[in-house]
């Protein structure tokens, strides 16, 4: 089946999963996220971006979007470093429940230079906020469980759905899953997406981190 395929009744009847409205992960992000700080440099990029997305956004097309805010959006924060990178329009595909999900999410951070090779934890799913296409966070769902599944481990699966001026924040844990409140990037919410970014790109990286210490750990022990 394809991410494209499900809608949220559907994840959670197949998959076993249920919503939770009380996530300490979610929460942590949040708290967290507000710590960061944006510098004069960015605090400029960014108002431009915003202004562009207030003229505009009612007209864009899905890939103007992403092309015009989201892409510059996240080129802040830079999820692009010698361990990881942040892929658009890769296939990801993994067994989960003896079922097949596959799809090509519009972003996915995973290791790899040339192709994603794990992924970690974010995906994306893109739409304008009046476009009626599919269930967009059930989509970000079925690709988090794929990318659950490629990770063998039980680390929290992190996503975001953006509709529009509206972005959203996702995490998948066990079997629960808690949806953020929006987001607005037309006020000054949009301060708070650029910290939730940033703390997000810490997330991974201290994920990276503490796998690469293990593996010196095993490599000493042998």
């Amino acid at each position: 089946m394809y991410f494209a395929d499900f809608d949220r009744e559907m994840i959670e009847d197949i998959f076993g999963l249920k919503q939770t409205f009380s996530s300490s992960v979610l929460f942590d992000w949040i708290e967290l996220g507000k710590q960061k700080e944006i510098n004069i440099h960015e605090d400029y990029f960014i108002k431009r971006l915003q202004q562009d997305l207030i003229y505009r956004v009612d007209y864009w097309n899905e890939i103007e979007l992403i092309e015009h805010f989201v892409g510059p959006i996240f080129s802040i924060v830079n999820f692009n470093t010698l361990e990881f990178g942040l892929f658009s329009e890769r296939e990801l595909k993994a067994v989960v429940n003896e079922i097949e999900i596959k799809g090509k999410p519009d972003a996915v951070i995973a290791k790899g230079r040339y192709s994603p090779k794990i992924p970690y934890f974010c995906f994306h799913e893109y739409k304008k906020e009046q476009e009626n296409k599919g269930d967009p966070q059930a989509q970000c769902l079925a690709a988090m469980l794929a990318a659950r599944e490629l990770n063998k481990n039980d680390k929290p699966i992190y996503g975001i759905v953006v509709k529009g001026e509206r972005w959203y924040f996702m995490v998948l844990q066990n079997q629960e899953y808690a949806i953020s409140n929006s987001y607005s990037a037309l006020d000054e919410e949009l301060f708070e997406i650029i910290k939730l970014l940033k703390h997000l790109k810490s997330i991974i990286e201290e994920y990276v981190n503490d796998k690469k210490n293990d593996n010196s750990i095993c490599n000493s022990l042998n």
